[in-house]
């Protein structure tokens, strides 16, 4: 039960400061040019922009896109800009920003190409948001659809059912082997997740957790609740079941034979 409640604090606190913990993983050159480079398409400064493109991007509509993407941001100050996305390959950085302004919130997404000799633009995306990232992406019941509460629902019922037949092992004086047993009841197998913001399943079918539910999130990103088929704990029953079959039928052949005087029935 102390893993439980401990791994809950651990999400709670992973909530409660995202902004440091994506300061973390993001590097501070790729950042500080994805801002830079936002800046310039607010200053309507193109010229400079293009000049950090990649020869791909150089297209003849460029300037007319460059200049769609500026209209998005009022002449207004920014309320906040932060970093609510980082994905890193080998050679490439994409960092999301998030803005806010009084009105309207912008996400612009900046993908850097390193190579030996430089570092250039290969992607650049602004794109309108109803609402910041954190607050589209908080978990909560309301409004959701019926995939979401089922898989929430069959996650929880697997968790609690994992739990108690946990306890039943720790209580039963026959198991050998018991931190085995333990292990395998907490493990679940044959992924069911969804997507807690836009309702969309994922499956594992080689998947195996401990414990049997599952609730994760990137920092400003959708949870992602995700249910686990107990095979442990089931199997674990399944034993308990075939012990006292087997105790019943040593304890009813037992009175049959303290009937018969001490010895058994011949046979034929």
């Amino acid at each position: 039960m102390k893993y439980f409640v401990g791994l809950i604090v651990c999400l709670l606190l992973v909530g409660c400061d995202q902004a440091t913990l994506m300061k973390r993983f993001t590097p501070p050159d790729d950042e500080a040019k994805a801002l830079r480079c936002v800046d310039l398409l607010r200053q309507r400064n193109f010229d400079a922009l293009i000049a950090n493109l990649d020869p791909s991007l150089l297209t003849p509509d460029l300037r007319d896109k460059l200049a769609e993407m500026a209209n998005y941001f009022p002449a207004a100050a920014s309320k906040s800009v932060k970093v609510v996305g980082v994905h890193i390959t080998h050679d490439t950085t994409t960092i999301t920003l998030e803005y806010e302004f009084p009105e309207k919130w912008l996400a612009a997404e900046i993908s850097t190409k390193r190579t030996a000799e430089s570092s250039t633009l290969v992607g650049f995306h602004v794109t309108p948001l109803l609402d910041s990232f954190e607050h589209q992406n908080r978990f909560t019941l309301l409004g959701k659809g019926t995939i979401q509460y089922s898989i929430l629902l069959l996650g929880l019922s697997s968790l609690f059912f994992s739990i108690y037949v946990l306890v039943l092992c720790i209580r039963t004086k026959d198991v050998k082997r018991r931190w085995l047993w333990i292990l395998f009841i907490l493990a679940g197998v044959e992924k069911l997740a969804v997507n807690w913001s836009t309702g969309q399943l994922t499956f594992g079918i080689i998947a195996i957790n401990i414990p049997c539910f599952q609730a994760m999130r990137s920092p400003y990103g959708p949870w992602t609740i995700g249910a686990f088929f107990p095979l442990g704990a089931v199997l674990f029953l399944e034993r308990q079941r075939k012990m006292k079959t087997i105790a019943k039928s040593d304890a009813g052949h037992a009175l049959e034979v303290a009937s018969n005087g001490g010895a058994s029935k011949p046979v034929g």
